[in-house]
């Protein structure tokens, strides 16, 4: 099932940021890395795709009411989404931290927080001019988050409550 809820939000996702009046405002903010810019243009893009798919987001600038605090960000996250339900309290379905900062430690940051969080689905959005500083900022979260926090292990127990991934 999440597999499932990936692959939806994915296309989701490509449709929403590939529309004109997205696609131009995120171009125009990376090229000329007005990271500021480009999280807010994101972060629309990101609501609007949680929207687009049936869920109710909370961000800077999209109040959530659907729980019993409304606010804007809960958790110190960038973007939190839940589907609808009848509990007043429950888990996210989605999480997601947009980091605009180039120091890969805060982007490691960003990945951990996410992976703290019981959710279906955790993303995390960083900005690198180059495709090759992005591999090697992908191989340095395997080696310093994804590693080092053993989700293999953690999975391969079937215990749920203490990572928050399905056994496989």
């Amino acid at each position: 099932m999440t597999d499932r809820i990936a692959e939806d939000w994915q296309a989701a996702f490509m449709q929403t940021v590939q529309r004109y009046e997205n696609a131009i405002a995120l171009k125009d903010a990376a090229m000329d890395e007005r990271l500021g810019d480009w999280t807010t243009e994101l972060t629309a893009v990101v609501v609007a795709t949680c929207n687009s798919v049936g869920w109710q987001a909370s961000a800077i600038g999209h109040k959530l009411v659907m729980l019993p605090v409304s606010q804007f960000e809960y958790l110190g996250l960038d973007v939190m989404a839940f589907a609808d339900g009848k509990k007043r309290w429950r888990y996210p379905v989605a999480v997601f931290e947009l980091e605009n900062r180039m120091d890969d430690d805060r982007i490691a940051y960003s990945l951990w927080k996410v992976m703290c969080v019981r959710a279906d689905l955790r993303v995390v959005f960083c900005y690198r001019r180059s495709s090759d500083a992005g591999s090697a900022l992908i191989r340095f979260l395997r080696d310093e988050v994804v590693h080092a926090m053993d989700l293999a292990a953690c999975c391969e127990t079937g215990r749920r409550d203490t990572c928050g991934h399905r056994k496989s």
